[in-house]
């Protein structure tokens, strides 16, 4: 299970922090991506770390403001969001593929089907 956490009101050129815990398995060993689904709009990737945590990737229209870490104690994985703009507001999902080990040298932040366990989500909004 995956829970995320984070969300809220926030002003353009505010920061958020989200956090993925995972419950029942180690998620130092998997993937993760993050993704967003704004209303009316498809669901998009965000980010993606491999479960090497060697790889990482970033939508074109979050690169160089958000970023994507883990904590191997804790168990959680974060995206560290900075200068949030008005498009930013969705609700956000983390995820993990289904074995551990899978996207091991890279991360897949196209295909949302290659994840196997969501969280329920956690809203953003960003609004002055």
């Amino acid at each position: 299970q995956l829970v995320e956490s984070g969300g809220g009101l926030v002003q353009p050129g505010g920061s958020l922090t989200l956090s993925c815990a995972a419950s029942g398995f180690n998620l130092d060993a998997y993937a993760v991506g993050w993704f967003r689904q704004a209303p009316g709009k498809e669901r998009e990737g965000v980010s993606c770390i491999s479960s090497s945590r060697q790889d990482e990737h970033y939508a074109d229209s979050v690169t160089g403001r958000f970023a994507i870490s883990t904590d191997a104690e804790k168990r959680t994985a974060y995206l560290q969001m900075n200068n949030l703009k008005p498009e930013d507001t969705a609700v956000y999902f983390c995820a993990a593929p289904r074995r551990a080990g899978d996207m091991f040298l890279q991360c897949d932040l196209n295909t949302a089907d290659e994840y196997e366990y969501w969280g329920q989500g956690t809203p953003v909004t960003v609004s002055s």
